[in-house]
């Protein structure tokens, strides 16, 4: 092999973002996503946790059971 050849070969330490080495945008930007993701989780969580089913089986004429969690 050639000098040329293993200078050419990918490496951890040749990707800028290795070691720490990240810029603060990078960073600032990866921190926002995980923010975004987080609270955009927690909010469908919340408006899973409150919403109440209406599994009320049966009609007017003859009632049925509700069976609603409240």
């Amino acid at each position: 092999m050639k000098k040329d050849d293993l200078d050419n070969e990918l490496s951890m330490d040749k990707i800028e973002d290795y070691n720490g080495k990240e810029s603060k945008e990078k960073r600032n930007t990866v921190r926002i996503v995980i923010i975004v993701c987080l609270v955009f989780g927690a909010v469908f969580a919340y408006l899973k946790t409150t919403s109440l089913p209406n599994d009320y089986v049966g009609t007017t004429d003859k009632p049925g059971i509700n069976t609603s969690k409240k």
